[in-house]
């Protein structure tokens, strides 16, 4: 037991003065005393030399002896990591690291650009659920079950209930406006919409829109064309042509689409104009007389205009953007492009 008590002594002041100065002869400190064929290890086999009546002592000396070694150890380990991070380490007069500027999505850009436009001529901006039932995005909308023009919508349904969808137009926004009562109505209804399209150059299965609406009293088809052609020329400026052709919404009558020069090829014809010269950019009208009846507004007495455009597409022109898929594809190399746009 006196043998083993006095080579204790000599590794404690052996330990005692060992100092380390980077990870490396710390790692080697704990493989000569505490791996697995190391000190410790080896000095507590010595257990078995002590006579049975002095083991209780001899096995408290020889944990308190490991305990001073793993101590010694943690201290060693923790001065050699504050050594490597010590100011005397570290060059003050470098610059900071810079961080990367980030830019709006062109499509986050062109919202907000078109939200702008018509904040300008009083429009409010009302926002809504992008799942919808059927009675806001279809039924309240002169579109009654087995209409065929919901075969024109491609619709996503939710497989749990087939009365919900996700809403394919901004439109489901408008009726929950006109359900509130609150006249007139001057509102613009921006978001998100989904449709089961062929994902192309020109379409895809999901996309932005931005959809008016204007109720009052004595509202006419000119005061929708004036508030489109203010829109237009403050978008595209004052030199873009423009034409109006009849078209079909079950919602509005009558209705019109709206096309301005396409600003890719100069009206010389591509494949975002299908060559034509021209790029619809908007879909018009007066509201339905049935849909205000839906909402509980009297036909006879109030008159309005909707109008629903993509975001996508007027961003294209704006930007000359000649793919739709590059908005969705969250490639950093064209989204940099518009680092510092507005």
């Amino acid at each position: 037991m006196t043998e083993l008590l006095e080579k204790l002594d000599a590794y404690k002041k052996e330990i005692d003065a060992v100092t380390a100065e980077n990870e490396k002869q710390v790692e080697e400190f704990r493989i000569k005393y505490l791996g697995t064929k190391g000190l410790v290890k080896s000095i507590m086999g010595e257990m078995k030399n002590v006579a049975p009546e002095r083991k209780k002592e001899a096995g408290q000396i020889l944990n308190e002896f490991k305990q001073f070694v793993e101590t010694k150890y943690e201290t060693l380990k923790a001065a050699s990591t504050n050594s490597e991070h010590t100011a005397s380490s570290i060059d003050l007069s470098l610059p900071a690291d810079d961080f990367p500027i980030g830019s709006r999505h062109p499509v986050a850009l062109m919202r907000n650009r078109i939200v702008s436009i018509f904040q300008r001529l009083g429009f409010a901006v009302a926002e809504g659920p992008e799942i919808e039932d059927d009675w806001h995005n279809f039924g309240a909308l002169n579109l009654p079950a087995h209409h065929p023009a919901r075969d024109m919508q491609d619709t996503f349904y939710v497989q749990t209930n087939p009365d919900w969808v996700l809403r394919t137009h901004t439109s489901s926004v408008q009726i929950r406006e006109m359900e509130k009562g609150k006249l007139p109505i001057r509102m613009l209804m921006p978001g998100r919409v989904y449709r089961n399209e062929t994902v192309s150059a020109r379409s895809h299965c999901f996309f932005h829109q931005v959809e008016g609406l204007y109720i009052d009293e004595n509202v006419s088809f000119a005061d929708l064309k004036q508030t489109l052609y203010f829109f237009v020329k403050e978008m595209y400026g004052k030199d873009v042509k423009v034409r109006f052709r009849p078209s079909y919404f079950p919602f509005t009558e009558p209705s019109a689409e709206m096309d301005v020069t396409c600003f890719i090829c100069g009206g010389d014809g591509c494949n975002i104009c299908k060559k034509t010269g021209w790029v619809e950019i908007l879909g018009c009208g007066m509201v339905h007389p049935n849909v205000l009846s839906n909402c509980n507004i009297d036909p006879n007495k109030y008159t309005g205009f909707a109008f629903g455009m993509g975001i996508e597409r007027p961003a294209m022109l704006k930007y000359g953007v000649k793919d739709l898929r590059l908005f969705s594809e969250n490639d950093v190399r064209f989204l940099k492009q518009f680092t510092g746009a507005i």
